[in-house]
């Protein structure tokens, strides 16, 4: 509990210093609001809209969570065939690096004109944002496996499977998560994106409408919503990982 509190406390201190100073700040230089609420607007506003902005946020976390789980399956399975099948390597692994230079806000109008505005153009495009970090974690966790226990157990008669299962798998861990701990923060971003072209709901599409009409504090507000959801993301893949990878936490402390 010490160790936990022991990293909490710093960054909590730094945040609450700059709202602080924020606070401070917009008092004292008379800023309008319109151009740079205080941070007791913005807290004010978000009671005023609580419940408003709670069937957003819920559009958004179920939006974030369908698109990341996928998003994660496939980033693990192209990384699974791609090292079974090294010659697919060669062949699609600057597909993949092409495929991260096209920017999503101008991928996604694409997308709403070929599936329409329902579900499915939403899920790609965070699938398109979550994938790469977890496929190229992945493939490098494979890479690094210890050669001398792969000769092992390639020695003792071990099938590929076995060696993926026993071998492979466990050894990649580590860098498997790290690769999601990043989709998962990006996917809340793939989310919003996805709100901004095209949906009804969502804080993505809350923040267009604030936008519009020139509420600042809103969109604070809505930027805030954002910045708690990936970090809660983050925390869930960490307090996962250190579950399930009990030996790799051992090391760390």
């Amino acid at each position: 509990m010490s160790l936990i509190w022991n990293k909490v406390w710093p960054p909590l201190v730094a945040v609450l210093f700059f709202l602080v100073i924020w606070q401070l700040s917009t008092s004292l230089f008379n800023i309008e609001e319109w151009i740079l609420p205080a941070p007791s607007d913005i807290a004010r506003e978000a009671s005023a809209q609580s419940a408003r902005l709670w069937e957003h946020t819920l559009a958004t976390v179920k939006l974030t969570l369908g698109g990341f789980i996928i998003g994660t399956g496939v980033g693990l399975f192209i990384a699974f065939v791609l090292h079974r099948l090294s010659f697919l390597h060669s062949a699609l692994y600057p597909l993949l690096i092409l495929s991260q230079n096209v920017p999503t806000i101008a991928l996604a109008p694409l997308l709403m004109i070929w599936f329409g505005f329902g579900l499915l153009p939403k899920l790609i495009v965070i699938t398109l944002v979550c994938f790469f970090p977890v496929a190229v974690a992945a493939m490098d966790g494979f890479r690094q496996t210890d050669r001398t226990m792969l000769e092992y157990m390639r020695m003792i008669g071990a099938t590929k499977g076995q060696i993926f299962t026993k071998l492979e798998l466990p050894h990649a861990l580590p860098s498997i998560f790290s690769g999601i701990r990043i989709a998962a923060t990006y996917s809340v971003m793939g989310a919003v994106i996805a709100e901004w072209v095209g949906s009804d709901r969502g804080i993505g599409y809350y923040m267009m409408l604030q936008k519009a009409s020139y509420r600042t504090d809103r969109m604070f507000l809505s930027i805030s919503i954002i910045v708690i959801l990936s970090l809660m993301m983050h925390t869930a893949i960490v307090l996962l990982e250190k579950s399930l990878i009990r030996w790799n936490s051992t090391q760390e402390r």
